[in-house]
């Protein structure tokens, strides 16, 4: 559920230069899968960060396998239709998925899912983990979390917050501060921030929690004003914003992308593919891409990702519940 919109031409530009094996680098004895066309579906519209994230994964991976990597896009109902599709798919390694936090928490937002996220799909790897960065209008008379805080007690059910949607990291990250700091504010939903950013500069909207990568050029203009990051710890894209947990105890959030692959695919293919995944984040030249987005790379066992992937749906399904968050 990403909420990034970028150039995606200035991103990946070069990126085929960049990431480029010397001859034969991608016929080694034993590469798999090679002469086969591998498909890595994006649940999401193109040119944002899962979506940017996919084609940084996809490219490196199609080179040194030595075979082609489509990347597709299929959009809708909060990821679910392209998560379904994956889902369905042959478990046989042809069809990988890229997903994110909707993974965990689709299950309590809508009435019904026509899959399991964890029977039907199986975990490679947390290709990385991204922070927001809580951002208010320059109208707003606060100059630390604290001040919010203090604010928004003092005009309790007056403040709105955008997002890019139900359910989504930004969303959420607005649920859990309410819950942790004892305020109460207005959800104002958005199809993405890029609206909700022209609102909140506008002064329509007071405050966002908004992935780091779409509010930090704001910020850094001057247009609207940081507060704190969303992590446990500072970013190093944005050292200047300390942790919003050091107000507020036990506050920490993150947009994650991970990849997925067909339940019962074998596990040889999945070790395979979360190997060289790790490998291929750990670049140099695709750190420099992810480094772009504020993505830290992470390349996790399956396993791990699989108690993650628990604890991420523990951790919101009961604030989902608490709050009576519905999908419209």
């Amino acid at each position: 559920m990403s909420c990034f919109t970028l150039d995606r031409r200035t991103l990946l530009g070069g990126l085929g230069a960049t990431l480029a094996l010397p001859p034969g680098a991608g016929q080694a004895q034993g590469a798999w899968p090679q002469g086969r066309t591998l498909k890595l579906v994006v649940p999401f519209p193109p040119a944002g960060a899962t979506d940017v994230l996919a084609r940084l994964v996809a490219d490196r991976l199609g080179q040194s396998w030595g075979t082609h990597f489509v990347v597709e896009n299929r959009a809708g109902a909060g990821g679910n239709l392209g998560t379904d599709a994956v889902a369905k798919a042959e478990p046989n390694g042809d069809t990988l998925l890229i997903v994110s936090v909707g993974l965990a928490t689709n299950q309590y937002l809508y009435a019904k899912l026509n899959y399991d996220p964890v029977k039907d799909l199986a975990p490679i790897t947390t290709v990385a983990m991204v922070p927001n960065l809580l951002v208010v209008g320059k109208h707003l008379p606060v100059q630390s979390v604290a001040e919010l805080i203090a604010y928004a007690k003092a005009n309790p059910g007056k403040l709105t917050y955008g997002s890019s949607g139900i359910g989504t990291s930004v969303h959420l990250s607005g649920e859990l501060f309410q819950k942790l700091s004892g305020t109460k504010m207005v959800h104002v939903p958005y199809r993405g921030t890029a609206q909700a950013t022209q609102d909140l500069i506008g002064g329509r909207i007071d405050l966002i929690f908004d992935n780091i990568t779409q509010a930090l050029p704001h910020v850094r203009a001057g247009s609207i004003r940081g507060l704190g990051i969303t992590t446990a710890k500072r970013s190093p894209t944005a050292q200047e914003f300390a942790p919003i947990a050091e107000t507020v105890p036990g506050f920490d959030v993150s947009s994650w992308f991970a990849l997925f692959a067909p339940a019962k695919t074998p596990q040889a293919i999945i070790d395979k593919v979360q190997a060289d995944t790790s490998k291929a984040i750990a670049d140099p030249n695709v750190r420099s891409k992810m480094d772009l987005l504020a993505a830290e790379p992470v390349g996790n066992k399956p396993a791990e990702l699989a108690t993650f992937l628990q604890a991420e749906m523990k951790r919101w399904g009961d604030l989902i519940r608490e709050a009576g968050i519905k999908a419209e």
